[in-house]
């Protein structure tokens, strides 16, 4: 295992001996950070792509907890992803308003593919408002739940959903594999195959738990459900319409499941290690869908095990808090002169030279401006403790194996892996993963060293 998860594993090994908590409170609260102005770019895509209007609002949902000796926040964002720098100032924010240290809270990006970026590097007035407007939206919903904080009592529970979360990355037949962006054939495994005779095994396994932090107010009435599932965006959302994918749907079917619909009650759900996961199925497909259809059923799913999950979670009112963060210097990938080359020779090219490999000229272009990047990055590594169970923060689209793994070494009970946290910085495959080639692997989508 690399140095960088056996830093996350001793983050969870270094939580000590329970004290048992004065007074345990919880407080949620929800903040609209759906853009403005018109029309906004989407990112997750290597095309252009513009949003003109609304299907469904984004939100940051924020959980605070308070033991009475330490108060933490879970914050997750509907976007694609967001870096460390623009979360440090939603961070900074929150704090002086709040009192909670910046260390202790946890900010994530669900990864929904039909938001707008939140980017120091805004380029459009669209861009630069939305930056504006989703710090302070983070921020806001931190400081929201932490003046809703109210006793209560918490527990974990787990269920599954197995039938809607695919490995995507797949071995095919001899002869199959098409070239990568850089015009190589060595890639043993190719993300996204598509249905036919060519497949041969996926490459990776599934994670199909949904875990569930569950907390109710002193009435017993729920107050959140704070969920995890290992599972990529949906997608197919409508064109030219922002939305908050699955993610959006599962928090508002998930108040009707309980029952608690107006009562201040904020379902949230985070994604798990879901690098290599997605919710095609390549070997037996499916009906064709309306556009929102399949994360309407997805959503419903999730919705409906995280409602078992809970119906069998016990509650406690004495649940102690801990927090730890650390920060792991790991070195940046950097291209060999050959590549900058063959980069450099693909965009003197025409755009229809059929000698290209597919996104050459956009992976060619991501090559030369990444040579800019720092050589190193500092990425923040978090454990929460709640009461038994365990969340554990990676700044990354985690390979499955990888959640797994760190589920496995815990020594909590429960834990539950959130990725996407505190920062992106692209893909993180296993040693064994980056030995299989593959769109999760290649440099620029996977930006930190191998091991």
């Amino acid at each position: 295992m690399s140095r960088f998860l056996v830093c996350a594993c001793s983050v969870v090994i270094l939580f000590g001996s329970v004290v048992r908590a004065d007074s345990f409170r919880a407080g949620v609260a929800k903040v609209d950070i759906t853009p403005e102005k018109w029309p906004i770019r989407l990112v997750g895509s290597f095309s252009l792509r513009l949003a003109e209007e609304v299907h469904d609002p984004l939100h940051a949902r924020s959980l605070v907890l308070d033991d009475g000796k330490k108060s933490v926040s879970l914050t997750v964002v509907d976007n694609c992803l967001i870096r460390r720098d623009v979360l440090d100032q939603a961070k900074q924010i929150a704090s002086e308003k709040t009192g909670i240290s910046a260390a202790n809270m946890l900010i994530s990006s669900t990864h929904t593919h039909s938001a707008p970026p939140v980017t120091t590097k805004a380029e459009t007035p669209q861009e630069k408002a939305y930056l504006k407007l989703a710090i302070n939206g983070i921020a806001q919903s931190i400081v929201a739940a932490h003046e809703n904080l109210q006793p209560a009592a918490a527990g974990f529970g787990s269920s599954s959903v197995p039938d809607e979360v695919f490995n995507r990355r797949w071995f095919l037949k001899p002869g199959t594999m098409p070239a990568n962006p850089f015009g190589e054939t060595t890639d043993l495994v190719k993300m996204n195959p598509g249905r036919g005779p060519h497949l041969i095994s996926p490459a990776g396994p599934t994670d199909p738990e949904v875990a569930v932090l569950s907390v109710q107010n002193a009435k017993g009435k729920p107050l959140s459900v704070f969920a995890n599932y290992p599972l990529h965006y949906v997608g197919a959302v409508p064109r030219g319409q922002v939305s908050a994918d699955y993610f959006g749907e599962f928090a508002r079917l998930i108040s009707v499941r309980m029952r608690a619909s107006g009562d201040g009650f904020l379902g949230i759900l985070s994604n798990g290690a879901s690098g290599d996961i997605n919710n095609v199925n390549f070997r037996d497909g499916r009906p064709p869908r309306e556009p929102f259809e399949q994360i309407r059923q997805v959503a419903g799913k999730v919705a409906d095990a995280a409602y078992v999950a809970v119906g069998e979670t016990r509650y406690a009112k004495d649940i102690t808090l801990d927090m730890r963060e650390r920060v792991v210097t790991l070195q940046v990938r950097k291209p060999d002169e050959d590549l900058v080359k063959r980069c450099r020779s693909y965009l003197e090219k025409e755009d229809k030279d059929k000698e290209l490999p597919r996104l050459a000229k956009a992976y060619a272009q991501r090559v030369l401006n990444h040579i800019e990047e720092p050589d190193e990055i500092e990425c923040k590594i978090q454990a929460i403790r709640i009461g038994e169970t365990a969340l554990v923060t990676l700044p990354f689209e985690v390979i499955v194996e990888i959640g797994l793994d760190l589920k496995s070494r815990s020594p909590f009970e429960n834990t539950v892996v959130v990725e996407l946290a505190n920062g992106a910085y692209g893909y993180l495959p296993t040693k064994e993963q980056h030995a299989l080639g593959g769109y999760e692997t290649w440099l620029t989508t996977s930006r930190v060293q191998k091991d």
